[in-house]
Parts: structure tokens; sequence; C-alpha cells
């Protein structure tokens, strides 16, 4: 009978086998995970980030990379910030700083069309506050708190492994908001 318990506490068992990694920030995040997980999805690419600015920044020749995926028939998909909402604009006022959430959605919509790909996007003020980033099976996560820029939300590198879980469930948050999004031209 004790070995078993001893098991259980030592090896990860249910939902949070889903978990590969947490990080204090998303700044903590290996900067080679955003770019591995783009590499390997072949059917679903999902970008739910308010930016999403920083991928262009830290992913060598993203255009190039999400074009070849999306036309060898990804699902690619961009659920970018409302730059017009009041929201928005509060949270701007929050983290003061000169490079502003419209702005940083602008650059990021410059990116995408650069993509030589159709690239659907879709604008909402819904998700201020939680990132959703999906590359076929895996998932990074990054909660908001307080007045910090993106990069200093608290981050997790989800891996499904079983219907239902932890991964799914953001998955659901995602195409919630996506279904609500606003479509945007690029």
């Amino acid at each position: 009978m004790l070995w078993p318990e001893i098991i259980r506490r030592a090896a990860k068992v249910g939902t949070d086998r889903e978990l590969v990694g947490m990080y204090p920030r998303r700044a903590d995040l290996p900067r080679a995970v955003f770019r591995e997980a783009i590499e390997r999805a072949q059917s679903r690419i999902w970008f739910g980030g308010y930016t999403s600015y920083f991928v262009w920044l830290e992913v060598p020749d993203a255009a190039t990379t999400l074009a070849a995926k999306a036309n060898a028939g990804a699902d690619l998909r961009f659920l970018l910030g409302d730059p017009d909402s009041p929201i928005t604009a509060e949270r701007d006022r929050l983290e003061a700083t000169p490079l502003t959430l419209a702005t940083r959605i602008a650059m990021t919509r410059a990116e995408i069309g650069k993509v030589d790909a159709a690239v659907p996007v879709r604008l909402s003020d819904r998700h201020i506050a939680m990132s959703v980033w999906v590359f076929d099976d895996e998932a990074i996560v990054a909660t908001h708190i307080g007045s910090g820029l993106g990069q200093d939300s608290v981050t997790l590198h989800l891996r499904r492994t079983q219907g239902g879980g932890v991964f799914d469930r953001y998955v659901e948050h995602f195409a919630s908001l996506w279904a609500d999004g606003k479509p945007a031209d690029i």
C-alpha cells in the first residue's frame, strides 16, 4: 500500500500531466519554445495574444514560416485586441509605456500583411487579461497581472494529453473569443 502512494506523490497523474512548464513571466519562457511550437504545428496555429507583437521580434522569419504553414493547410488565425476599445485605452493608461497597445497591434497587423497567405484576423477586447496561443496540441497561456506588460505575465506551457483537460479548456476559450470577435482587414 505504501508504494502506490509514493508513486502518486512523485508522478503526475490526471490533468496536471498537461503542464509542460510554468514561468513567472512570459519573458522567462525559453525563446525557442514559440519558434519550435510553430515549426512543429501542422494543422492549427492560433495566435490569441492582445498584440502578439513579440512573435515578430523573437521568431526569425516568422512571415515566411507562417505562410508556408498556411499554404500547406494549417488553420492560421490571429485574434488581436481592438485598438479602438475603451478597455484598450484603459490598459494603455495602466501600462504607461510609449509603445501603446494600439501601436503594437498595428505593427502586428502590418507583419501579418507580409505573410504570403490568407490570414484571418479578428479583434476583441475580451482577452485583455489572458493570451492563448495554440499550436496543434501545444498551447502557451499567459495570464496578465497587475499593470505589467505582456512579457510580465505568468505563463503556462501546455500539451494536450487527454480530452476535456486544461488544454481543451483553453482551446474552448480561444474558440469562444474567435466566434465573438470582429473580423478585421489587414
